[in-house]
């Protein structure tokens, strides 16, 4: 194989809701081979609305594991 070879990127972990009221439910969203910044700069993102609110964002394979148990996600 020549050239550089493939890095393992982290993933970007992003826990949002719906709206802002107290009856929606936090929801998990990870990102593979999506950057940081992408994810930040409030472009569209696939699987998450334009109007979502966003709780956290992680990066890193640990935060999916600590998410899901400081919001009881599965």
């Amino acid at each position: 194989m020549r050239g550089r070879p493939a890095q393992n990127q982290a993933p970007v972990v992003v826990v949002w809701k719906a709206s802002k009221h107290g009856r929606s439910k936090a929801k998990l969203k990870v990102f593979r081979n999506t950057n940081v910044d992408e994810v930040v700069s409030g472009k569209k993102l696939w699987g998450i609305p334009d109007d979502a609110i966003f709780l956290e964002v992680g990066h890193g394979e640990s935060f999916i594991e600590s998410y899901k148990k400081k919001y009881k996600l599965k």
